[in-house]
């Protein structure tokens, strides 16, 4: 796998505390990878990590072929990074901030166009202070990409949208077809629609990792087939559908089939942590 992240063995503690313990991990180029897991599980410790931010006790890690522990200024400027919470530059337009930003990038990209894409056209000339939270996170993820990054961290990004707001995100970063993003989220929709592979992280490790459709064995896991009259769990739900048609000659009333959902599959993940 042609890497952009790779860790082996990531250890950070803090006094008695150890956020991360062993951790490994490794996000392919161009890949869409979301980081899962509860409050104090280590995400943040290993995402702050990985930007360079913060230093670590034991472990190797490489991140777009090079070592975040001694960041150049080069390596930096192929990064974008959309943190949980930004400060504000109060009384500046929206495309003053995205303006004033692109010039610390060598490429950047058309501050115009970027404010477009991130559906804030409308709101160009407006002071930063005087945006929604919302828009304002909005702002945060558009200058996040105002440097082209290879590599895009995203923490939250949609925390304030609006379900349309989100789903234009999603359709913005599904277009990022040369953009590597690492995801860290709490909303599990937004993990299954965006991430080629996720990883559940607990006390420090990552406890399950893979494709969002098959993580925790959800693909051959047994359906639900429910109706009016009962419920079933059952590995063959047409088999069970077609002998319900037969007994209620036709329709069948209030019929829902279902298989776990990514919610259902990392709440039992981290049960069985606990």
């Amino acid at each position: 796998m042609d890497s952009a992240v790779k860790v082996r063995g990531l250890a950070k503690r803090y006094a008695d505390v150890h956020a991360v313990r062993g951790l490994d991990l490794e996000i392919a180029k161009g890949e869409t990878f979301a980081l899962l897991g509860p409050n104090g599980a280590g995400k943040s410790t290993t995402v702050e990590i990985l930007e360079g931010h913060r230093d670590r006790d034991a472990g190797e890690v490489s991140v777009l072929g090079s070592d975040p522990r001694a960041p150049s200024r080069r390596w930096r400027s192929r990064l974008g990074i959309v943190p949980q919470t930004a400060n504000d530059v109060a009384e500046v337009t929206v495309r003053e901030t995205l303006m004033h930003f692109a010039g610390y990038y060598p490429a950047p990209a058309d501050p115009d166009e970027i404010i477009e894409r991130v559906g804030l056209g409308d709101k160009a000339g407006a002071r930063v202070r005087k945006l929604s939270g919302g828009q304002r996170r909005r702002l945060d993820v558009a200058l996040g990409l105002i440097g082209r990054p290879e590599l895009l961290f995203l923490d939250e990004p949609t925390t304030g949208f609006d379900p349309e707001a989100r789903r234009r995100f999603w359709e913005l970063i599904k277009g990022l077809d040369d953009t590597t993003v690492l995801l860290t989220t709490h909303y599990l929709d937004e993990a299954e629609a965006l991430a080629d592979r996720v990883a559940v992280i607990n006390g420090g490790r990552i406890v399950a990792e893979g494709d969002p459709r098959t993580l925790g064995g959800r693909a051959t896991s047994k359906a639900t087939v429910s109706w009016a009259d009962g419920e079933e769990h059952t590995s063959t739900p047409t088999k069970t559908v077609a002998g319900l048609m037969r007994h209620y000659d036709g329709e069948i009333p209030e019929l829902r089939v279902t298989r776990p959902t990514l919610e259902d599959v990392y709440l039992s993940l981290l049960e069985e942590e606990s």
